[in-house]
C-alpha cells in the first residue's frame, strides 16, 4: 500500500510509520516540522518514506500529493493534557482536529485516483466521564468541552463519505507505551513516589500502543470495516488498578496519591483528563474480529515496564 499520515512524529504515529515501514509499504508523511520528522524518519531507515509540508487546516499544494494513496491515517491534533486549558488553548485544540481533518477531506474529495479509506482519529472523550456508567460505540455523546470537539472532529470526518471513501473512525482511549501518558507517571514510581492520581475511582480506559497500531492496519486493510470503533481494551480498570498494577510490575510502592488540587493547579480545566474517566467497552472492535495481543492490563505493562 501507499499510505499518507498526518501526526506521524507523534507517539502512535511514529509507531505506525515504523511498521508500515518493515512490512514494505510505501509511506507519505504531512508534517507541519519537516525538521522534526527527518529527524524522526532518517533515509537510511525509512527508504520507503516521503515527507511533505504542509499547515493544518489550510489548503494548499500538499492535498495534490494524496493523489494515488490507497489510504489516509489522519492523527494529528494539539495535545489535550499537557498544558492549562486558557480559551485560546481550547480553540486550539479544537481547530487543529476539526480544521485539519476538514482540509484532509476537501483533499480527498478532490484527487484523482481517490484513496479508498481514510482512517481517522477520535477519543473516548466523545462520550463525557462518569464513574457509574458504561459506554460503548452506540452511546450517546457526553456535554463537556471534550465530547464537543470530538463531535465536530467526527463531524468534519463523516463528510468524506460524500466522495464514495469509506471512514472508519477510532476512538482511542489511553495509549500505554514507552512514552506518552505512562510515560508521565512512571518517574514517580521509579522515585518510590507512585500511587493514584485524584480520587483513585475514575475509570482508565486504556490500550497498549501495539494493539493500537494493529488496529489502525486492520482498519486500512479490512474492506468491511466501516464506521466507529473503540480503540480500548476489553478490560478498563480503576485508576486505584492501575497504580497497584504498576506498582507490582514495577516492584515499588503504589499508595502514595497525587491528590486533585495539585494537578489543578497545573492544568486547570485540562485536569479534567486524568481526574474524571469513562468505562469504556470496544463492543463493535470486538465483533470485527480484532483479536487483542494484550486484552489485560498486567500483560501490557509487564510488556512496556519489564
Amino acid at each position: 500500500m501507499k499510505v499518507a499520515i498526518t501526526g506521524a512524529t507523534g507517539f502512535v504515529g511514529s509507531r505506525l510509520v515504523k511498521r508500515l515501514q518493515d512490512e514494505g509499504h510505501r509511506i507519505l508523511v504531512f508534517s507541519r516540522n519537516t525538521g522534526l520528522a527527518h529527524k524522526v524518519f532518517p533515509s537510511q531507515a525509512f527508504p520507503n518514506l516521503e515527507i511533505l509540508a504542509y499547515t493544518p487546516g489550510v489548503s494548499g499544494a500538499w492535498q495534490d500529493a494524496i493523489a494515488g494513496c490507497d489510504g489516509v491515517v489522519n492523527l494529528a491534533g494539539e495535545p489535550i493534557a499537557e498544558e492549562r486549558w486558557t480559551p485560546e488553548r481550547k480553540q486550539k485544540i479544537l481547530n487543529s482536529r476539526k480544521l485539519g481533518t476538514q482540509k484532509i477531506v476537501e483533499a480527498i474529495a478532490k484527487v484523482n485516483p481517490q484513496p479508498t479509506v481514510l482512517v481517522n482519529a477520535s477519543a473516548i472523550g466523545y462520550y463525557g466521564t462518569s464513574e457509574t456508567a458504561t459506554f460503548d460505540e452506540n452511546s450517546p455523546s457526553g456535554r463537556d468541552f471534550l465530547a464537543q470537539v470530538c463531535q465536530e472532529w467526527e463531524a468534519e470526518a463523516q463528510k468524506v463519505k460524500d466522495a464514495g471513501v469509506r471512514l472508519v473512525i477510532l476512538r482511542f482511549g489511553i495509549v500505554l507505551g514507552n512514552g506518552g501518558a505512562l510515560g508521565k507517571m512512571i518517574t514517580p514510581f521509579k522515585l518510590f513516589a507512585g500511587g493514584p492520581i485524584g480520587s483513585g475511582r475514575q475509570w482508565f480506559s486504556w490500550i497498549h500502543i501495539d494493539d493500537i497500531v494493529n488496529l489502525i492496519l486492520q482498519a486500512l486493510t479490512k474492506p468491511e470495516m466501516e464506521g466507529i470503533y473503540n480503540a480500548t481494551a476489553p478490560k478498563p480498570v480503576r485508576m486505584t488498578e492501575l497504580s497497584s498494577t504498576m506498582g507490582q510490575v514495577m516492584n515499588r510502592p503504589s499508595w502514595l496519591p497525587v491528590p486533585s488540587f495539585a494537578l489543578e493547579a497545573m492544568l486547570g480545566d485540562g485536569a479534567v483528563v486524568v481526574l474524571e474517566g469513562q468505562q469504556v467497552l470496544p463492543k463493535r472492535t470486538l465483533t470485527s474480529g480484532f483479536e487483542y495481543k494484550y486484552p489485560s492490563l498486567p500483560a501490557a505493562l509487564t510488556q512496556i515496564l519489564e
